[in-house]
Formats: structure tokens, C-alpha cells, sequence
């Protein structure tokens, strides 16, 4: 008999983008709780600060609190593959309109991330970020 990670079907390209939408979206809603729900526990998190394990908890008010804002978001080149049924990475560029400490900026970079599938749902369990030129003031 088959077991349900044995008959589950691998992710497909529109189901991985509409996740990471969703994350963003949380992201520019300061939606603390939609964005721990899609993390991993921990989700790993490198860029330029370095890497880091962040818990669900902590990802919650990271999300909320802070000096900035992302008021939208723009993805190009998204590629999407999925190694495993319950694995899938999408890597992209972004375009971000920020405001950072009352600034606001636009800024452009690769993201990666890696989403798992569990018995309650996918999470990422690793994004990371490389900015690809220089904030500008807009």
C-alpha cells in the first residue's frame, strides 16, 4: 500500500511562486504570523549580514518590527525545480521599493529559496538573498 509521501505529487512552478508571493506578501503587510507560519522551524537566512537560524518566534517579530517598510515587489527570471516531491527551490531577481529609517530606496537582488513539505503544509526552510547593485533613492 502506498504511503502519502509516496503518492504525493511534486510541486509544480505556479504552486512554489504563489508561496513565495504569499511570504513577500506577508513581509509587506508586517504580517508577523503569515510569515512564521510559511517558515521552517528554524529557517536558515544568509545575505549581507551574514547566516543565520532563525525560529519561528523570531521571524514573527523580525517581521513586525523594524525601521522599514516593503511597499512592493516585482520577481523576474524565476526558475523553479523540484530535486524530490516534497522539495522545491525557486531562485528569482526582485525588484523592492523599501523605505528604510524614512528612506525610500529600490533595490534589486538574487533570491533563493528552499521549500519543504511536511505533514502540515510546505515551509521554507532556507532563503537566501544577494543584492545585485546599489540601493538608489528613488
Amino acid at each position: 500500500m502506498a504511503t502519502a509521501a509516496t503518492t504525493r505529487q511534486s510541486a509544480t512552478h505556479d504552486e512554489i511562486v504563489a508561496l513565495e508571493k504569499s511570504y513577500w506578501d506577508a513581509m509587506k503587510r508586517k504580517d508577523g504570523h503569515g510569515a512564521a507560519a510559511l517558515s521552517g522551524n528554524p529557517s536558515l537566512v544568509s545575505g549581507k549580514n551574514g547566516v543565520m537560524a532563525i525560529p519561528r518566534t523570531r521571524m514573527a517579530s523580525m517581521t513586525e518590527e523594524g525601521e522599514w517598510t516593503l511597499e512592493s515587489y516585482e520577481f523576474d527570471d524565476v526558475q523553479v525545480a523540484a530535486p524530490a516531491p516534497d522539495v522545491a527551490i525557486i531562485a528569482y531577481t526582485v525588484t523592492q521599493q523599501v523605505t528604510l529609517q524614512g528612506k525610500p530606496q529600490t533595490m534589486r537582488a538574487a533570491d533563493c529559496s528552499t521549500w519543504v513539505r511536511g505533514d502540515d503544509g510546505w515551509h521554507c526552510h532556507a532563503h537566501s538573498e544577494t543584492m545585485l547593485e546599489d540601493r538608489k533613492p528613488t
